[in-house]
């Protein structure tokens, strides 16, 4: 079945409610209210894509999609609460508080002439809103795993492509010919990555194939929606997994072109095992329930590109603040250009790295000041994820975490040189002042 998409949706294979893991007690009741609605009415009605597929994992599904046969304005005509958006597809959005239900017209894969489905040049699928059957439905879909229906009417599972037996073996599989997929929407090929990490599924190797080679799609794709998947990819329990899969299938350089490049020229491996240290303590804090600064994780991802090039500026004779404060422009600069990285994360982000050159200071006044710093514990944060990496992180790091409590036990615990341009030059400034005036007569 997989291997030829000609007879894709031609075999449906039912399963009956005492043969899978679904129950209505997983699902929402504002989901259960709007099935059974349609369903009332006349129409078609199922759970769709990531709930019924999640359910099936053992998974808590955090959104719940609706498939139907009703249009999205009579799906509008059944519900008050409900709002009609996009352009390139048509939905239906039935909102019940803070919650939201997807309702989604069955589509068709094919153009019926009527303008509705338009395609680029390229192969990017630009409007789809032809509507057919759900056969049809589902052999648009993109993973088989996310073409499973849970019918309303009697409970049971709908799979038209093989996606049961795919959950079940823990395979990730596009649906059709995995180049053409990919070129409709190169997104997918993170998508894959993402899913898979999430799911702790492996991709088929017909799926992950064609990914390295047309991994430079990625550059045609929107930047801001490439940061709303860069927050899905890192911010959702997996970033580890994640990130391994993108070094992995070979998109970790169409996402973040200078990070990939510092890290194959970093021999040690230093740089990469502090940005897998920092991904882990992200997945950490999720798993914690504590909040995460897309920020710090750009910060993170960013920093070996940070790295290299400051280092290349510091090698063409640019002064040392100069240079951190001109890489850290450079570096957001070039990676704005891949990924839409809003100014109130940027900012913050670059704010972490200058910091990072005063941990070493440890002058009474720059330490005061340091630790009344907007940033300071972000920027400490840092420095403790750097240490992971490094031992010359060490001292910075005790001292740092005693200053916190007690900075004057702190100063004379751990006494410091005094920088070449800092508070020591100070009085000697002074003095060439008081004696200009006697000079000068």
């Amino acid at each position: 079945m997989h291997d030829d998409t000609s007879t894709l949706g031609s075999a449906l294979r039912t399963i009956p409610r005492d043969q899978h893991a679904i129950s209505r007690r997983q699902i929402s009741q504002s989901a259960l209210r709007v099935l059974y609605r349609l369903h009332e009415a006349g129409h078609a009605a199922y759970l769709v894509g990531g709930a019924v597929r999640d359910i099936l994992v053992g998974l808590a599904p955090k959104d719940f999609d609706v498939a139907t046969d009703a249009t999205p304005e009579q799906v509008k005509a059944l519900f008050r609460n409900c709002r009609l958006i996009g352009r390139r597809f048509r939905l239906a959005h039935v909102v019940f508080g803070r919650e939201i239900i997807e309702v989604a017209t069955f589509r068709a894969n094919v153009d019926d002439g009527s303008g509705d489905r338009e395609v680029h040049d390229d192969g990017r699928l630009l409007r789809d809103n032809v509507y057919g059957t759900i056969e049809d439905d589902a052999i648009r879909r993109d993973f088989t795993a996310n073409a499973l229906y849970y019918a309303i009417a009697d409970f049971s599972v709908r799979d038209y492509v093989g996606g049961f037996e795919d959950v079940e073996n823990r395979v990730l599989r596009l649906i059709g010919d995995p180049e053409t997929r990919y070129r409709e929407d190169p997104v997918r090929m993170l998508r894959a990555v993402r899913l898979a990490a999430k799911l702790d599924f492996s991709i088929a190797p017909d799926t992950a194939a064609p990914i390295p080679q047309l991994a430079g799609l990625l550059a045609e794709a929107a930047p801001a929606r490439l940061f709303e998947e860069c927050l899905k990819l890192f911010l959702s329990g997996h970033a580890v997994a994640s990130f391994e899969g993108l070094e992995r299938h070979g998109l970790l350089g169409a996402l973040f072109p200078e990070t990939a490049k510092a890290l194959a020229s970093n021999r040690s491996g230093a740089l990469r095992t502090m940005v897998v240290a920092g991904l882990r303590s992200t997945d950490a804090r999720i798993a914690a329930g504590d909040p995460v600064s897309p920020a710090f994780l750009f910060a993170t991802l960013l920093w070996p590109a940070y790295c290299r090039t400051l280092m290349k500026l510091q090698s063409e004779g640019v002064q040392p603040i100069d240079a951190q404060r001109r890489a850290a422009d450079r570096v957001t600069l070039h990676q704005l250009s891949t990924v839409a990285l809003p100014r109130r994360f940027s900012l913050p982000m670059q704010e972490i790295w200058l910091l990072q050159a005063r941990f070493p200071q440890r002058q009474r006044k720059r330490v005061t000041r340091m630790l009344s710093h907007p940033r300071f514990r972000a920027a400490f944060d840092f420095l403790v994820l750097r240490s992971a990496a490094s031992d010359a992180h060490a001292a910075d790091v005790a001292f740092w975490q005693e200053a916190q409590r007690d900075p004057d036990h702190a100063i004379a615990l751990f006494p410091g040189e005094d920088d070449a341009d800092g508070e020591a030059q100070a009085p000697r400034r002074k003095r060439r002042r008081r004696r200009a005036p006697a000079a000068a007569g």
